[in-house]
């Protein structure tokens, strides 16, 4: 079992198989999210509070580039094609900022400990307006994984509250990016 669980915990659906033909343990496909190997690394991203150290990592990476990501954003606005682009890119700014400091704020209330803003970023430009906004697709989907791995350590209510509105801004962010990947013009 690789759940470290607080109570008597079963899992009723190892020994259960809906066809005898097919496994259900070889899903036979590549899983994005998952890159654990092995048992043990599966029972510390699960199982609290071996996972909450790596989890504030994870908090202390998501807000150190803070500098580059308002560079990147200020890069996207003033190359978006139209109107109805910049008041979507400004929204997802805007839902960022707001991340960051609830992040800080689940940080400080977990460590005890402040995290100092950050001052220089190095800003690497995209070669254009469309592959920014393919960057932005795949920088929210990969803190869709960072975030989840955050909420697996959360314990606390208003923290997991927290975590859940920040994963799905980011879901929507990358729905969004596609959105005006589609709707451009000039792809």
């Amino acid at each position: 079992m690789y759940y470290n669980c607080p109570f008597n915990y079963t899992n009723d659906y190892d020994d259960y198989s809906y066809n005898d033909d097919y496994d259900y343990n070889n899903y036979n496909y590549d899983d994005l999210y998952r890159t654990e190997n092995t048992p043990s690394t599966v029972t510390n991203i699960y199982s609290y509070p071996q996972n909450l150290a790596g989890a504030i990592r994870l908090i202390e990476e998501s807000v150190g580039g803070e500098r580059e990501d308002e560079l990147f954003y200020n890069y996207l606005l003033s190359v978006a094609p139209n109107a109805e682009a910049k008041r979507i890119i400004t929204g997802i700014r805007d839902d960022e900022r707001k991340h960051n400091v609830m992040l800080r704020r689940i940080y400080t209330q977990l460590t005890r400990r402040t995290l100092p803003q950050g001052q220089d970023g190095t800003f690497q430009k995209p070669s254009s307006y469309i592959d920014g906004i393919r960057q932005s697709i795949i920088g929210e989907t990969d803190a869709v994984k960072r975030y989840r791995t955050i909420l697996f350590a959360l314990q606390n209510r208003v923290h997991i509250n927290m975590l859940t509105e920040i994963l799905s801004d980011e879901l929507r962010h990358a729905s969004l990016y596609n959105m005006l990947l589609n709707l451009n013009p000039s792809r």
